[in-house]
């Protein structure tokens, strides 16, 4: 099992708005990509120096569905916004 956890965070200007928009658009990739096992979106409570925006927790089966998924075209359209509403996001890949 391959987990894929990315976290995002937002430029201020429409935060909110965008935030729930990516949230929206990240919940339906599992229905739209087969190598996709899991996924779990949260978003920041605690709003804490140190907080991140937006968390994705993802599962595949292994490497070559995590490559399937990362360039899936439902994928990188959610990318293209993410790229576009985000400043800054960080990434950690491992195997359980």
């Amino acid at each position: 099992m391959v987990v894929h956890i990315v976290m995002f965070r937002f430029k201020e200007e429409n935060k909110e708005v965008n935030i729930q928009k990516v949230r929206a658009l990240l919940e339906a990739l599992p229905e739209k990509i087969s190598t996709l096992k899991s996924m779990e979106v949260g978003v920041d409570a605690v709003h804490s120096e140190r907080s991140m925006d937006l968390v994705l927790t993802s599962t595949f089966e292994d490497w070559d569905g995590l490559e399937a998924y990362r360039v899936h075209p439902a994928h990188m359209e959610v990318v293209a916004l993410i790229k576009e509403v985000t400043i800054e996001s960080r990434v950690v890949d491992y195997e359980r």
